[in-house]
């Protein structure tokens, strides 16, 4: 079992990396898809000029997006530019499109610049920070795209060709439908990002590009296995998940929502059967009747698959999704007929606090609602806990996140069951509740009832908050993992507003005085502060300071692994960086302060009458 579960849970995590690639880019997909539907000669409405844009945005253009997002999330912008490098000497060497290039370039590239970074950072003269920076990227991109054109390009070109042509003896020997025995448990264990963005997405571009359709995009995104299940709850089902079935139905087959599906069949693993033959008719009806999509539908809605396909292939979608909902409803009717205890297990129904483990009082100031991407799931859980706790006159903030990103300072974390391990990974110290239906409201009351019991509920409204002091130990960061310039920015504005010492358009502000001057100072340390336009958005004069001890990519080779986010009221703004500056003074300060794990070290530091705070 444990076995199992580190795999699947590598296999989660691989799949988020990959659609940490993709996922930005699916407007990019949905442009192309839907340009390609419409002014391809057989489209909805040909245009000979139109058209043009389809193949260079193809070959071009969406690699090229991958690639650069892939890099930057190994190393951030430099990280990008150089995985852009590279893929454009596998672009150049190829007349395929290099989409499997891309996510194997970008990364690899992002990798290589933050290894060169990490080696020289120390060894760059004060000045030449700036023209090392350049040179490194410069030097690495081009033997990165050297090696591109020449060897890693002829390969991946072999490899793709290779992988193309086991899936067309596949597909010539009727077989594809048989895919769904792997496909559709796969999905509900949360590995489709792994499945639909690894493997399904690559080659249904690849034969898009050659026939203009490809039934690839259909495999993973068709919403009939799941849709059947969920209405065989809604018309045998009895009690609560009878009740929460036509909610269920309506997210999943119109907002696109997959995930919202998985927990009734995990209540039954018997249905399992159904989801299979359900994703097996609809594949064989997809195949008979030669339909599919120009593009990957996302999120998975009817109207997503509906919008990319081609005119020639628009009833045969819906007749295989018809057909496909048909038979998992069937099926799922027989087996739940069957099932006589419509009663949760008791020792699931036994009642046990969340807060078992937590001794004393526990303070919360936010609510982090997780789920593989951070957009679909989440934040329909998000929107309903906020509705429950206006309700319950609660002033929690509540925020979706992608798990891979949930702050390690998280105070509570709330998942689907299947994923808190990969949470708990993120946030050791958060409590961590996690849920097997995200439409069930029971759950969420117990969570609130037990949060008002056991916690003390921090006030985050600025109105609401009196700093006592500039700088305050609660907003002391350390040892953080590294995350781009933009989110440390963010953070350190979040823990100005949240603890009342500006108002919360002052993070724009930040973002926008970075865009123009670098706040990097040397040595290590970053000051990013609100531009001049939102001065009057400063309540009080306050510091915070966050520790990243492997350094935030600030560009041209700056790395700051002490970022101190600033907010001076009136003049008390030059006094705060003079003030800094002095403490940063004294090498040995410095080192100290950038590798500490003891808050209380920093907070002496800045609070220290020769400080003037």
């Amino acid at each position: 079992m444990i076995v199992r579960e580190k795999i699947t849970s590598k296999l989660q995590e691989f799949g988020r990396f990959l659609s940490r690639m993709v996922m930005p880019n699916i407007g990019a997909f949905i442009t192309w898809g839907i340009i390609t539907t419409l002014f391809n000669p057989k489209g909805w409405l040909p245009n000979a000029s139109l058209s043009q844009l389809i193949n260079p945005m193809i070959l071009y253009l969406l690699p090229i997006l991958i690639a650069y997002s892939g890099g930057r999330v190994v190393a951030g912008t430099r990280g990008g530019v150089v995985g852009v490098i590279g893929t454009m000497g596998l672009i150049v060497g190829s007349e395929i499109p290099m989409f499997i290039g891309a996510m194997i370039m970008g990364p690899l590239g992002g990798l290589i610049i933050k290894k060169v970074d990490q080696v020289i950072k120390e060894k760059v003269p004060t000045g030449f920070e700036m023209l090392t920076g350049n040179f490194s990227a410069g030097i690495v991109g081009t033997f990165l795209i050297i090696f591109a054109y020449k060897a890693a390009g002829p390969a991946i070109f072999w490899m793709t060709q290779a992988l193309e042509y086991v899936v067309d003896i596949v597909v010539k020997h009727d077989l594809l439908f048989f895919t769904a025995i792997f496909i559709e448990p796969a999905k509900v264990l949360f590995l489709n990002n792994a499945i639909n963005h690894g493997v399904l997405s690559p080659l249904g571009i690849q034969e898009s590009l050659a026939t203009g359709k490809s039934i690839f995009f259909l495999l993973e995104t068709n919403p009939g296995p799941g849709l059947g299940v969920v209405l065989a709850y809604w018309v045998y089902g009895k009690g609560q998940i009878k009740q929460t079935a036509p909610g269920a139905a309506i997210i999943h087959f119109l907002g696109g929502i997959h995930e919202i599906y998985f927990p009734y069949i995990l209540l039954n693993p018997a249905l399992f059967i159904a989801v299979i033959l359900g994703g097996m008719m609809g594949i064989f009806a997809f195949e008979i009747l030669g339909c599919g999509l120009v593009a990957t539908p996302s999120p998975g809605s009817i109207f997503a698959v509906l919008a990319l396909a081609p005119k020639n292939s628009f009833v045969a979608v819906i007749i295989g999704v018809v057909l496909s909902t048909f038979a998992s409803f069937s099926i799922s009717g027989l087996i739940l007929k069957r099932k006589t205890d419509w009663n949760v297990d008791p020792e699931e129904t036994e009642e046990t606090s969340i807060f078992k483990d937590y001794k004393g009082d526990y303070e919360i100031s936010k609510i982090y609602f997780a789920c593989d991407a951070g957009m679909g799931s989440s934040a329909m859980g998000a929107s309903l806990l906020t509705k429950l706790l206006s309700q319950y006159n609660l002033d929690i903030p509540v925020a979706n996140i992608a798990i891979d990103e949930i702050p390690r300072d998280a105070d509570v974390v709330i998942t689907f069951t299947d994923l808190v391990g990969r949470a708990r990974k993120q946030a050791p110290l958060a409590l961590h509740v996690g849920i097997k239906d995200f439409l069930d409201k029971q759950q969420y009351e117990q969570l609130l009832d037990e949060i008002i019991e056991h916690c003390t509920i921090l006030e985050v409204k600025m109105e609401n908050k009196k700093p006592t002091e500039i700088l305050m130990k609660s907003n002391i960061i350390l040892n953080q993992v590294s995350v781009t310039k933009e989110q440390a920015i963010e953070r350190a504005g979040k823990l100005l507003f949240e603890s009342g010492y500006v108002g919360e358009g002052y993070i724009q502000g930040m973002q926008a005085r970075e865009e123009k001057f670098s706040t990097y100072i040397g040595n290590g340390v970053a000051i990013p502060h609100g531009e001049n336009n939102v001065k009057e958005l400063i309540l009080a004069s306050g510091i915070v300071v966050i520790q990243y001890p492997n350094g935030i990519d600030f560009g041209e080779n700056k790395w700051a692994k002490l970022v101190i986010g600033i907010a001076g009221k009136g003049n008390e703004h030059i006094q705060l960086l003079a003030n800094i500056a002095e403490a940063i003074e004294e090498t040995e300060i410095l080192e100290k302060m950038l590798t500490t794990s003891d808050p209380e070290y920093i907070y002496q530091l800045f609070s220290s009458e020769e400080m003037h705070f």
